[in-house]
């Protein structure tokens, strides 16, 4: 599968203007509003104990299948540069990701884990980190700016042997990417029943986003011999309960080439279209969980104000019965100390104290507490006492409980909190809803637009 590519002046013609693309321009501010350090969706989130993730600035798309299947020439022919080897032979041993950047570079796969943390559990698949690489070049050719791809191992059967588990790497990595690429070599691997075990395994989870190609396929042979392999190959699949559906579509291509014309059908820039249509759905998806994320964070600034209110309620509450049960407390050994001191004070000291009708006062609610008490003997008067004595130790044990408070928020954490809400309904939604404008005017009409 060979073919030729431009020369790297022509290639990249636009990108010496620095030209940015809308859809790119939108990606990238929306992971601005998400990582900036000082006001950014996930700080204020984290703020109020919530957890949000920065959406990507590119798809991912992940290229599989056998090997010779003429995945490192489509990434090539894509970006226009001879970036991935390519020949017969499995040129490809582990995860090669291939994007675009400001110069050319290779990167092993310690600084591959670094340029894609959220990667970084391939650790855990031994031996996966000695055969990653990142190759960055400066191409901006087709959506290649927006597109991270992933080169995969080409898959044999029989006694191949990988140095780490390619089966369960592939289906990891069918977890994060937006787009897989599955291309069938008509020349004797497409059957290669590896390759078909992890297609049915990843269309288990990720059907949508599975798409079959036939690569190579001026190869093939004439048109009867394409069709050949193609009723081969979807028989093959449709002895398989998973991948036998409704709908299934297998374009034929190939990389063009001017010195060997060819009269198969190539659907090439179908799958160029795929990757586009993956790009627009990925920026509306994430404008959708920009808002999304902003009435998340929006609820639980909310929240957190009502859930401190009532805390402040519930505390004034608690100080209001802690102070009740201190004044009964205290009243009770006070209200023995004023029976023992009035009683042991003469009647015309009490009148030259409170006057007649005091005294008279005093006499009517004293009187029947003084008859009880002297009815009691010396030691029910003791119990009597220690008993009241214990009730104020209790009444203030219980005030002493009851004054304990939930910690609330202070006038400044609610005032920074109040202007954290403010920034995202007015800063954050304004601005997505410019970028979504942006994006919509980029299909639809002014006359369309009312928003």
């Amino acid at each position: 599968m060979s073919g030729k590519t431009k020369s790297r002046s022509a290639a990249n013609a636009d990108s010496l203007s620095g030209s940015v693309s809308c859809d790119e321009r939108i990606l990238r501010d929306c992971h601005q509003l998400y990582t900036d350090s000082d006001s950014g969706l996930i700080t204020v989130a984290q703020s109020v104990g919530v957890t949000l993730l920065p959406p990507r600035k590119k798809i991912t798309v992940m290229l599989m299948g056998n090997h010779s299947a003429g995945k490192s020439s489509f990434i090539n022919w894509y970006v226009e540069e001879h970036i991935q080897r390519t020949g017969v032979a499995i040129e490809t041993q582990g995860f090669s990701f291939v994007t675009s950047g400001r110069k050319r570079e290779s990167l092993t796969g310690n600084a591959t884990l670094h340029l894609y943390p959220h990667f970084k559990p391939m650790q855990e698949f031994k031996g996966v980190s000695e055969y990653l690489s990142t190759e960055v070049c400066t191409s901006r050719q087709k959506r290649f700016s927006l597109v991270t791809f992933v080169d995969s191992p080409g898959l044999v059967d029989g006694d191949m042997k990988y140095p780490f588990d390619v089966d369960q790497a592939i289906m990891w990595l069918g977890e994060l990417c937006d787009l897989i690429l599955v291309f069938f070599d008509p020349m004797g691997q497409a059957l290669c029943k590896r390759t078909l075990n992890i297609v049915e395994s990843l269309n288990e989870k990720h059907g949508d986003r599975l798409r079959f190609y036939l690569s190579k396929a001026d190869e093939a042979g004439g048109e009867s011999d394409r069709q050949r392999v193609m009723m081969q190959i979807v028989q093959e699949l449709c002895k398989r309960p998973g991948l036998n559906k409704c709908g299934f579509d297998m374009p034929t291509i190939y990389i063009p080439n001017p010195n060997k014309p060819s009269r198969c059908v190539n659907q090439i820039e179908e799958v160029c279209r795929t990757v586009e249509k993956t790009i627009n759905q990925t920026v509306q998806n994430t404008l959708n969980s920009l808002e999304k994320d902003c009435e998340l964070i929006t609820q639980a600034i909310a929240d957190t104000l009502d859930n401190d209110r009532q805390t402040s309620v519930e505390n004034r509450r608690a100080r209001c019965k802690g102070c009740f049960m201190a004044l009964l407390g205290f009243s009770v050994p006070l209200a023995l100390m004023a029976l023992l001191v009035l009683g042991s004070l003469s009647r015309e000291l009490l009148e030259m104290a409170l006057g007649d009708q005091g005294t008279e006062a005093l006499s009517l609610y004293m009187t029947p507490v003084v008859r009880l008490f002297d009815s009691l003997s010396v030691e029910q008067q003791l119990y009597g006492c220690g008993g009241l004595v214990f009730l104020s130790f209790l009444l203030l044990l219980l005030a002493r409980f009851s004054f304990r408070t939930q910690p609330t928020l202070s006038s400044r954490q609610k005032r920074q909190l109040q202007e954290k809400l403010e920034y995202v309904q007015e800063v954050v939604k304004t601005k997505k809803k410019k970028l979504y404008e942006e994006y919509l005017r980029q299909s639809v009409g002014d006359q369309d637009m009312d928003m």
